[in-house]
């Protein structure tokens, strides 16, 4: 079955390769060349804040439900260091919006994502959050979360699965063990 004229948000169909983009850029990164101390200090460094980001959620509706049952027993995301969720943003690192997202709430959104510490990074769960989904031609809905604030992963669906999650979350383990922390040369 071939599909044809196939548009993903942010990505076109030609370029969308399933995370070869990434090895592509390790790649690059190795033929520059990188210090072997600062190189293998950044893996270290990188490895202890992939493994450890601390999520602030903004969760409604249904896809609020679906990261609960991320976070229990079952699916258990706390086995990728997410376990320590937090209720202030300065001392969070990673925002979860799951959900539609109103005028009413952006601002708030903003101004919460505005006062989390550097790096912070965004995981947008669900149709609502990304595109406005059902809700799009609403008058209330935003239509999308990327008009607000940036992104760093989509989780799409509606709402997506557990396991749809865990796998965006895995992504953005990935982009922050790609990070440069030492050194001059920006990655």
């Amino acid at each position: 079955m071939e599909l044809k004229n196939v548009k993903i948000k942010g990505i076109a169909n030609e370029d969308f390769n399933d995370n070869e983009y990434l090895e592509d850029y390790i790649k690059q990164i190795e033929a520059s060349g990188v210090n072997l101390v600062f190189g293998k200090l950044d893996e270290l460094i990188n490895w202890g804040r992939s493994n450890s980001l601390w999520p602030l959620i903004y969760a409604t509706s249904c896809c609020g439900i679906e990261f609960m049952a991320t976070a229990a027993a079952h699916n258990d995301f706390s086995r990728f260091g997410y376990e320590v969720t937090r209720n202030s943003p300065r001392q969070a690192d990673m925002m979860i919006v799951c959900g539609t997202l109103v005028h009413k709430m952006a601002p708030l959104i903003k101004r919460v994502y505005d006062q989390m510490a550097e790096p912070k990074y965004v995981v947008v769960m669900g149709a609502c959050a990304i595109s406005g989904g059902p809700f799009i031609n609403s008058y209330h809905v935003v239509p999308g979360i990327d008009t607000i604030i940036p992104v760093d992963v989509y989780v799409p669906g509606c709402p997506p699965r557990p396991e749809s999650l865990l796998y965006g979350l895995m992504q953005l383990q990935r982009k922050v063990k790609l990070e440069k922390f030492l050194g001059n040369k920006q990655r």
